[in-house]
Protein backbone atom coordinates (compact mmCIF):
# COMPACT_ATOMS: atom_id res chain seq x y z
CA UNK A 1 0.00 0.00 0.00
CA UNK A 2 1.02 3.07 -0.86
CA UNK A 3 1.26 6.19 1.17
CA UNK A 4 0.19 9.69 -0.38
CA UNK A 5 3.01 10.98 0.54
CA UNK A 6 5.24 8.09 -0.80
CA UNK A 7 7.30 8.51 -4.35
CA UNK A 8 5.38 6.11 -6.37
CA UNK A 9 8.35 3.62 -8.33
CA UNK A 10 9.03 4.44 -11.67
CA UNK A 11 8.32 0.78 -12.67
CA UNK A 12 5.59 -1.64 -12.42
CA UNK A 13 5.12 -5.24 -13.43
CA UNK A 14 1.88 -7.50 -13.86
CA UNK A 15 2.34 -10.63 -12.66
CA UNK A 16 -0.52 -12.12 -15.10
CA UNK A 17 0.74 -11.27 -18.02
CA UNK A 18 4.90 -10.67 -17.52
CA UNK A 19 5.43 -7.69 -18.65
CA UNK A 20 6.69 -4.52 -17.12
CA UNK A 21 6.29 -0.73 -17.43
CA UNK A 22 8.69 2.60 -16.57
CA UNK A 23 6.99 5.53 -17.06
CA UNK A 24 9.45 8.29 -18.74
CA UNK A 25 7.52 11.09 -18.58
CA UNK A 26 3.99 11.54 -16.67
CA UNK A 27 1.29 13.34 -16.95
CA UNK A 28 2.43 15.68 -14.39
CA UNK A 29 5.68 15.95 -15.66
CA UNK A 30 3.98 17.11 -19.26
CA UNK A 31 1.41 19.50 -18.03
CA UNK A 32 -0.90 16.67 -19.57
CA UNK A 33 0.73 17.08 -22.87
CA UNK A 34 1.45 13.49 -23.04
CA UNK A 35 2.45 10.28 -21.11
CA UNK A 36 5.46 8.25 -22.70
CA UNK A 37 6.35 5.00 -20.88
CA UNK A 38 8.83 1.88 -22.13
CA UNK A 39 7.20 -1.61 -22.12
CA UNK A 40 8.85 -4.74 -21.79
CA UNK A 41 6.56 -7.33 -23.38
CA UNK A 42 6.23 -10.92 -22.70
CA UNK A 43 6.70 -13.61 -25.51
CA UNK A 44 2.70 -14.00 -26.79
CA UNK A 45 1.47 -11.23 -24.42
CA UNK A 46 -0.44 -8.47 -25.84
CA UNK A 47 -4.04 -6.94 -25.54
CA UNK A 48 -7.00 -7.56 -27.12
CA UNK A 49 -8.94 -5.55 -30.14
CA UNK A 50 -9.93 -1.81 -29.28
CA UNK A 51 -10.22 1.72 -29.65
CA UNK A 52 -9.72 5.23 -28.16
CA UNK A 53 -12.30 8.19 -28.39
CA UNK A 54 -9.69 10.80 -26.84
CA UNK A 55 -6.17 10.00 -27.12
CA UNK A 56 -3.90 8.79 -29.91
CA UNK A 57 -1.06 6.24 -28.97
CA UNK A 58 2.59 5.38 -30.79
CA UNK A 59 4.32 2.59 -30.72
CA UNK A 60 8.50 2.55 -31.34
CA UNK A 61 10.36 -0.73 -31.57
CA UNK A 62 13.18 -1.01 -28.83
CA UNK A 63 13.94 -4.04 -29.25
CA UNK A 64 12.61 -7.18 -30.29
CA UNK A 65 9.38 -7.35 -32.81
CA UNK A 66 5.94 -6.01 -32.06
CA UNK A 67 2.97 -6.66 -34.14
CA UNK A 68 0.27 -3.98 -34.11
CA UNK A 69 -3.38 -4.90 -35.57
CA UNK A 70 -4.67 -1.60 -37.32
CA UNK A 71 -8.01 -1.68 -38.53
CA UNK A 72 -7.82 -4.97 -39.60
CA UNK A 73 -4.01 -4.46 -41.24
CA UNK A 74 -1.24 -6.32 -39.75
CA UNK A 75 1.98 -4.68 -39.36
CA UNK A 76 5.78 -6.20 -38.28
CA UNK A 77 7.37 -3.27 -36.47
CA UNK A 78 11.15 -3.82 -36.12
CA UNK A 79 13.57 -2.11 -34.17
CA UNK A 80 13.62 1.46 -34.65
CA UNK A 81 10.51 1.39 -36.31
CA UNK A 82 7.14 3.11 -35.43
CA UNK A 83 3.30 3.28 -36.12
CA UNK A 84 0.77 5.88 -34.62
CA UNK A 85 -2.45 5.18 -33.68
CA UNK A 86 -5.26 7.14 -34.75
CA UNK A 87 -8.51 8.47 -33.11
CA UNK A 88 -11.14 5.95 -33.32
CA UNK A 89 -8.84 3.25 -34.90
CA UNK A 90 -9.42 -0.48 -33.74
CA UNK A 91 -6.14 -1.83 -32.89
CA UNK A 92 -4.17 -3.86 -30.62
CA UNK A 93 -0.47 -4.93 -30.49
CA UNK A 94 0.75 -8.33 -29.50
CA UNK A 95 4.46 -10.14 -29.16
CA UNK A 96 4.86 -12.88 -31.65
CA UNK A 97 8.09 -14.33 -30.51
CA UNK A 98 9.30 -16.25 -27.90
CA UNK A 99 11.77 -13.59 -26.19
CA UNK A 100 10.51 -10.22 -24.71
CA UNK A 101 9.89 -6.94 -27.03
CA UNK A 102 10.67 -3.41 -25.37
CA UNK A 103 8.61 -0.54 -27.32
CA UNK A 104 7.74 2.96 -26.33
CA UNK A 105 4.45 3.80 -25.98
CA UNK A 106 3.34 7.54 -26.15
CA UNK A 107 0.01 8.67 -24.96
CA UNK A 108 -1.11 11.88 -26.51
CA UNK A 109 -2.96 13.96 -23.90
CA UNK A 110 -1.77 11.54 -21.54
CA UNK A 111 -6.05 11.77 -19.94
CA UNK A 112 -5.22 9.59 -17.28
CA UNK A 113 -3.25 6.33 -18.14
CA UNK A 114 -0.65 6.62 -15.98
CA UNK A 115 -3.14 6.22 -13.11
CA UNK A 116 -5.43 3.39 -14.56
CA UNK A 117 -1.99 1.37 -15.25
CA UNK A 118 -1.15 1.61 -11.69
CA UNK A 119 -4.31 0.88 -10.42
CA UNK A 120 -5.23 -2.50 -13.29
CA UNK A 121 -1.56 -3.72 -12.01
CA UNK A 122 -1.92 -3.29 -8.48
CA UNK A 123 -4.91 -5.35 -8.51
CA UNK A 124 -3.20 -8.05 -11.05
CA UNK A 125 -0.39 -8.21 -8.01
CA UNK A 126 -2.81 -7.88 -4.80
CA UNK A 127 -4.58 -11.28 -7.04
CA UNK A 128 -7.41 -9.57 -7.22
CA UNK A 129 -7.94 -10.13 -10.99
CA UNK A 130 -8.82 -13.46 -12.98
CA UNK A 131 -6.12 -15.09 -15.01
CA UNK A 132 -7.26 -12.94 -18.14
CA UNK A 133 -6.74 -10.12 -16.12
CA UNK A 134 -10.00 -9.04 -15.72
CA UNK A 135 -10.78 -7.54 -12.27
CA UNK A 136 -12.90 -9.66 -10.43
CA UNK A 137 -15.22 -6.66 -9.25
CA UNK A 138 -17.50 -5.02 -11.24
CA UNK A 139 -16.80 -1.95 -9.10
CA UNK A 140 -13.14 -2.02 -10.14
CA UNK A 141 -13.69 -3.06 -13.64
CA UNK A 142 -15.91 -0.59 -14.45
CA UNK A 143 -13.46 1.97 -12.64
CA UNK A 144 -10.79 0.44 -14.64
CA UNK A 145 -12.81 1.14 -17.99
CA UNK A 146 -13.76 4.63 -17.10
CA UNK A 147 -10.17 5.54 -16.75
CA UNK A 148 -8.96 3.94 -19.96
CA UNK A 149 -11.70 5.66 -21.68
CA UNK A 150 -10.78 2.23 -23.97
CA UNK A 151 -13.78 0.70 -26.05
CA UNK A 152 -14.17 -2.85 -27.74
CA UNK A 153 -15.32 -3.42 -31.17
CA UNK A 154 -18.44 -4.95 -32.18
CA UNK A 155 -20.82 -3.48 -28.51
CA UNK A 156 -22.45 -0.11 -29.17
CA UNK A 157 -20.66 2.63 -27.44
CA UNK A 158 -23.74 4.16 -26.09
CA UNK A 159 -23.86 0.70 -24.29
CA UNK A 160 -20.62 0.51 -22.99
CA UNK A 161 -20.58 4.15 -21.72
CA UNK A 162 -24.18 3.62 -19.96
CA UNK A 163 -23.40 0.32 -18.21
CA UNK A 164 -19.91 1.33 -17.66
CA UNK A 165 -19.82 4.83 -16.91
CA UNK A 166 -22.88 4.40 -14.68
CA UNK A 167 -21.05 1.80 -12.45
CA UNK A 168 -18.29 4.17 -12.32
CA UNK A 169 -20.40 6.75 -11.35
CA UNK A 170 -21.66 4.38 -8.43
CA UNK A 171 -18.74 3.12 -7.70
CA UNK A 172 -17.23 6.50 -6.94
CA UNK A 173 -20.06 7.61 -4.47
CA UNK A 174 -19.67 4.39 -2.60
CA UNK A 175 -16.44 5.27 -2.00
CA UNK A 176 -14.71 2.22 -4.19
CA UNK A 177 -12.26 4.86 -6.60
CA UNK A 178 -11.50 6.57 -3.15
CA UNK A 179 -10.47 3.39 -1.60
CA UNK A 180 -8.20 2.05 -5.06
CA UNK A 181 -6.55 5.36 -5.42
CA UNK A 182 -5.40 4.98 -1.65
CA UNK A 183 -4.21 1.89 -1.83
CA UNK A 184 -2.34 1.92 -5.21
CA UNK A 185 -1.44 5.64 -6.18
Amino acid sequence: MQSKHSVLPATIENPLFKDRVTFLKTAAETQGAYAQARVELAPHGGNRLHYHLTFTERFEVLEGQLLVELDGKKILLEVGQSVKIPLKTHHRFSNPGDTTVTFLTEVRPARHFEEMLRLFYGLACDGKCDPQGIPRSLWHRAILFELSETYLPGLPLSLQKGVFGGLALLANLLGVERTLRETYL
